[in-house]
């Protein structure tokens, strides 16, 4: 089997950002300045059992969304180029993951078609210096850019750093039974794409 992997660089005013991505396993080494923003992406890439390096230089002096959004964007891009065509993946994923007291569920389809339904009310607005309501902007920027279509939901919790984490894991388990490899195309048009 041909290793599914990309590498993806992107430099705007706000954020310079690289992206190395290893779909069948690898070490992480997450570097953007945000310490538990670096430790939920550690999180993502070790539950779905992907190789990750990242790499974010961006405008912290201002806040932490457009590092955390970017990073959102490159991470979906290097998805969609490591999987090619989407041809011999099993495309559905689902996970349920506690946390201590919270628990999240995730659903994917890698289907071309970018959506995101992301429902969770957060118990507190940080987890350290990260406002938890860029959980949504990341979510959002991933999947529109790795042409997934992704519900996330968080069940309850009282935690706003499990919460996050649940979230994340739960994505994580869903990506990694998603991007399975499997004989075949599982589509009645013989393809993915985004043309429906």
């Amino acid at each position: 089997m041909l290793m599914r992997k990309a590498s993806v660089t992107r430099t705007t005013k706000e954020t310079d950002i690289t992206v190395d991505l290893l779909l069948d396993g690898g070490g992480t080494d997450i570097q953007t300045g945000i310490g538990f923003f670096d430790h939920m992406l550690t999180a993502l890439a070790v539950h779905a059992d992907f190789g990750l390096r990242v790499r974010c230089g961006g405008d912290l002096h201002v806040d932490n969304h457009h590092s955390v959004e970017d990073c959102g964007i490159v991470l979906g891009q290097a998805f969609a180029r490591a999987l090619g065509d989407k041809s011999g993946i099993a495309r559905y994923g689902f996970a349920a993951i506690p946390m201590d007291e919270s628990l999240a569920q995730a659903a994917v389809d890698v289907s071309g078609r970018p959506f995101l339904v992301f429902q969770a009310c957060f118990s507190q607005s940080n987890a350290g210096n990260f406002e938890l309501c860029l959980c949504d902007e990341f979510f959002r920027a991933f999947a529109v850019n790795a042409g997934i279509t992704l519900h996330l939901l968080l069940c309850y919790g009282a935690n706003g750093h499990h919460e996050a984490e649940a979230l994340f894991k739960a994505c994580a388990h869903a990506l990694k039974a998603a991007v399975r490899p499997q004989d075949g195309v599982l589509s009645t048009k013989g393809m993915l794409d985004a043309g429906r």
